[in-house]
């Protein structure tokens, strides 16, 4: 008999799909190198007209399936991630769409809960390729740039949904809504976590403004399921969502966090919705925040599955319990305790401190801290301040990331001088700050102290990296 491997595969048969694989990630690497040339995700054309029309000559793969669509300022990933669970527990096959990723880009794309292989990757890339080359050749002719980095992303998304086939996508808006490359998509469930301030070079300068918008996703006749909002973004999104003649379910109102408290790796909930409340609901994510996020998703999922009736309670139930949001007030390492959190502006920064004050009981913490150079970082220190013991200020692996000592003047305005270091290296920033918080480790085994890195969702993908969980 031939040797076998622990799966049962042939030794050879391992072999030739060991050299798939890897010529399969040499092709994704290769294609991933095209598409960064293109311009960046922050480089936004506010326009949809350009991937319309790659989707029309491709035969319009993103009206081969329903959708949920997520926008918001904070929160977005975890709601979405929730919301595909709960539609997948409930037998239908999913997709799913976020951004940015954490370690490889096929993060972005996952069918049935998982990233698409790098071979699917490729493959969906070699079908859509030609397509996207015709309309670069149009825009050209126009005068305009070729397409950009995320709208390929999102070609290749719903090209790759409509080819597997799901039944349903969860697509995460990129940034703000009307005009985002995802809002192609027909949804018919909208989602709108938290607005607060961000990208104001791109959305608007008021709260008013960012929330219309963010809720140019809400179709006619659309869902649309509503977070607790400030009084001025909860009264445009009401005036577009009556314009659009949408069902509103808005937290607060027909939804509620009726209760919550906090458990063993995670909490406890009971949601309500219009159709019942779901008791005793474990969820392994820390803090108020995603207990919100989960309302979100399952009155989104509601909505979509039976048409605002209740769910079955086992199912939602075994879907939340098998929840995962990497990078998300994640637990990466012990002795010391190492949290990774991808907040990145003050209104995530304020979620994490109360999710820290509740699920943890640290007597020092020490933070690693890099931001990207467009985001509020006086504001986002300013609200970790009272919690870190001393900061590490470094960067990331973005050339977006604020040069360390620029960061670090910002920061000893916030800290003062004496609780301020500032290392280059991630790695070696990690490493400092568990030095800073050893020598207070009374109790041993590094239960009372910790590093928390967190500033963008950059730095989170780097460090989890460093971790060893990347």
């Amino acid at each position: 008999m031939s040797p076998r491997t622990p799966d049962g595969r042939s030794a050879a048969r391992a072999a030739r799909e060991g050299a798939e694989d890897a010529a399969a990630r040499a092709d994704l690497d290769r294609i991933w190198q095209h598409i960064v040339s293109r311009a960046p995700e922050h480089e936004i054309n506010p326009s949809l007209d350009r991937v319309q029309r790659v989707m029309e000559i491709l035969g319009d793969p993103h009206r081969a399936f329903r959708a949920i669509h997520v926008t918001g300022t904070n929160g977005k990933t975890s709601t979405a991630r929730m919301a595909e669970r709960l539609v997948r527990e409930h037998g239908l096959r999913t997709g799913l769409f976020t951004s940015p990723h954490l370690t490889s880009v096929t993060e972005r794309i996952q069918v049935d809960g998982e990233p698409i292989s790098a071979q699917r990757f490729v493959d969906t890339w070699n079908d859509v390729h030609p397509y996207v080359q015709i309309v670069d050749a149009e825009l050209a002719e126009q005068g305009r740039a070729p397409l950009s980095f995320f709208e390929v992303l999102v070609v290749l998304a719903y090209a790759a949904f409509a080819d597997a086939p799901v039944d349903v996508a969860v697509v995460e808006v990129g940034m703000g809504g009307e005009w985002d490359s995802t809002n192609v998509i027909d949804a018919e469930v909208a989602v709108i976590a938290p607005v607060a301030m961000d990208h104001q070079q791109w959305l608007g300068h008021t709260l008013e403004e960012i929330a219309r918008t963010k809720a140019g996703i809400v179709k006619d006749g659309a869902t649309v399921v509503v977070a607790e909002q400030t009084p001025e973004a909860d009264e445009v999104i009401a005036e577009v969502a009556a314009a659009r003649g949408a069902h509103v379910l808005r937290e607060g109102a027909e939804l509620a966090v009726v209760e919550r408290a906090p458990a063993v790796g995670g909490q406890v909930m009971a949601l309500r919705t219009p159709a019942a409340v779901y008791a005793d609901v474990y969820l392994p994510l820390y803090g108020a925040h995603q207990a919100h996020n989960a309302l979100l998703a399952l009155g989104a999922a509601e909505a979509l599955l039976s048409g605002g009736r209740a769910l079955d309670g086992g199912l939602v139930e075994a879907a939340f319990t098998g929840v995962t949001s990497p990078g998300r007030l994640e637990v990466v390492r012990s002795s010391p305790t190492v949290l990774v959190d991808a907040a990145h502006n003050p209104a995530g920064a304020e979620a994490l401190v109360a999710a820290l004050d509740e699920s943890f009981a640290f007597e020092r913490l020490v933070g690693v801290v890099g931001v990207l150079g467009d985001k509020d970082a006086e504001g986002l220190l300013a609200v970790l301040e009272p919690v870190l013991a001393e900061v590490v200020i470094t960067r990331s692996s973005s050339p977006r990331s604020t040069e360390p000592e620029d960061l670090a003047e910002i920061a000893r305005d916030v800290f003062g001088e004496d609780r301020v270091h500032v290392v280059e290296r991630l790695a070696d920033a990690i490493t400092t700050a568990a030095d800073l918080v050893e020598p207070y480790d009374a109790v041993g085994g590094g239960q009372g102290v910790g590093v928390l890195v967190t500033g963008s969702v950059i730095l989170a993908a780097d460090a989890r990296v460093v971790l060893g969980r990347g």
